[in-house]
């Protein structure tokens, strides 16, 4: 798809990865609304970048379809659908404080995974009655974000990687199911990324970490990521895939 002039969403857009993607989906030329719920720092992206900014709680109905609905009416039906609003909890299934909360797990399979799928069901819906843009019949394009966790998670992870591995397996069953409307459907899944929540660590950890990492030795910037979900929507042949973005990395227990 060629995004100069497309209108696109991207869910948690204020910063880090949805941050650096709703800038280089503006760099392409495309019209972008940015989702989150911080308000103060999406509003001023989306200004910089000449776009729209909706406070959002992905993982509500109400809250997805009346921004959708401004969305529209601000910018043009979207063709584009980056969902990167997450949250990570660590916590153990049993530690030293007893078994782990099961609100705290049921948190993030909300936000990760039943907001990643609320956010698309709605925008397909809209985006399926788009005239198509191309010879292929393409109308949208839907790209999602797991972790490498959803394959090696680590201690305390359990909730966050059962969230992201469900990301990764409903990607192929979504692409299946919107074929017909010719909205393509794909997963990105980052290793270790120098996000905000990175940012409040020490250096050394932050070193630490990069080590780790077969090649290149060091995090991966926001604008990689960026990067691999632009090629994506370009890449008319890209469907029903899950890419890691990772340097090689193959997380340990801990």
């Amino acid at each position: 798809m060629d995004l100069q002039g497309q209108s696109a969403i991207v869910t948690g857009g204020a910063s880090g990865l949805g941050g650096a993607s709703a800038e280089a989906l503006s760099k392409a030329g495309a019209k972008v609304a940015i989702w989150d719920l911080n308000e103060e720092q999406g509003q001023e992206h989306a200004a910089n970048l000449g776009g729209v900014f909706y406070k959002v709680n992905v993982a509500d109905e109400e809250s997805v379809a009346s921004a959708l609905a401004s969305t529209i009416d601000a910018i043009g039906g979207p063709r584009v659908l980056i969902n990167c609003a997450g949250i990570a909890i660590g916590e153990k299934t049993v530690g030293k404080n007893g078994p782990h909360i099961l609100d705290n797990f049921r948190k993030v399979i909300d936000v990760n995974l039943v907001g990643t799928f609320n956010c698309i069901r709605l925008f397909a819906e809209q985006a399926q009655n788009l005239e198509p843009v191309n010879e292929d019949g393409e109308r949208g394009v839907i790209i999602n974000t797991a972790s490498v966790a959803a394959y090696e998670g680590q201690l305390g992870q359990a909730a966050y990687s059962a969230s992201k591995g469900g990301v990764v397996g409903m990607t192929l069953p979504v692409a299946r199911d919107l074929m017909n409307a010719g909205i393509r459907c794909n997963t990105i899944a980052p290793g270790t990324f120098f996000t905000p929540m990175m940012m409040g660590m020490d250096q050394k950890v932050i070193d630490g970490l990069g080590a780790m990492v077969p090649f290149p030795k060091r995090l991966g910037k926001p604008s990689e990521y960026a990067s691999m979900a632009v090629e994506i929507c370009r890449n008319t042949m890209m469907n029903g895939e899950t890419v890691r973005i990772d340097g090689a990395i193959r997380m340990q227990p801990r």
